[in-house]
């Protein structure tokens, strides 16, 4: 297809950053990858939830009051798309979130990775999912993605997918987000919190698969303390 080398050289750096885009790894490290989760326990209040996200700790809290009630890793912003600082509140969540932007188009026969702005003709498309999303910014939020051990995305934050659904359990449309260089917990309460392990070369799904609806259900069975 004519198409195909221009798009998808032009979709590799976005896609790269907010969805699974990675070839090759996989073997202990990806089984390691895969079985890592966070523990999380529901709040008494929902209403008095609050989110606080450290950059240089690439670390979330879920917090009501003093308590913590799940602190996770997660992917950040690159220093050319950083993820924004400031007061924030979620605004829309949807689990079966798709991007606008970039996605997968299928002609019945394959499957290309590419900016939904270059459409071919004749093609179908679907965003790339981005399960559990909680915006808040527009075009900025949180998400399930590959967990890297450096800042990685367009600005948007990443989730475990072990975690992403525990995350979206406890927050809701006006939570407060809080995003800051550091946060007091980074010294007392998330010390020592086990990251996710680096699974190296991420590989990729097949197209076919986030074509579905598969992906926004590729996480553990959720469970609460």
């Amino acid at each position: 297809m004519k198409y195909a080398p221009l798009i998808l050289a032009a979709a590799a750096g976005l896609l790269a950053s907010c969805s699974n885009t990675k070839s090759g790894g996989g073997g202990s490290s990806m089984a390691a990858y895969n079985a890592y989760d966070r523990p999380a326990t529901l709040p008494t209040n929902p209403s008095n939830v609050r989110v606080k996200v450290s950059l240089s700790a690439k670390l979330a809290y879920v917090m009501e009051g003093d308590k913590a009630l799940l602190i996770m890793p997660v992917g950040i912003g690159t220093p050319s798309t950083p993820t924004p600082s400031g007061t924030f509140r979620i605004f829309k969540k949807e689990h079966l979130h798709r991007a606008n932007s970039h996605g997968y188009a299928t002609n019945g026969t394959e499957s290309r990775k590419l900016m939904l702005s270059a459409k071919p003709a004749g093609w179908k498309f679907k965003g790339t999912p981005m399960p559990y999303w909680a915006e808040f910014k527009t075009h900025y939020g949180f998400h399930t993605g590959w967990l890297k051990p450096y800042p990685s995305t367009h600005g948007c934050i990443r989730m475990h997918h072990n975690v992403a659904p525990k995350f979206f359990r406890l927050v809701s449309n006006g939570t407060p987000v809080s995003i800051a260089q550091s946060q007091p917990e980074d010294a007392t309460i998330g010390k020592g919190v086990a990251l996710a392990p680096d699974a190296g070369p991420l590989p990729d799904f097949s197209s076919s698969y986030y074509l579905g609806n598969q992906y926004f259900t590729h996480h553990n069975p959720v469970k609460f303390q």
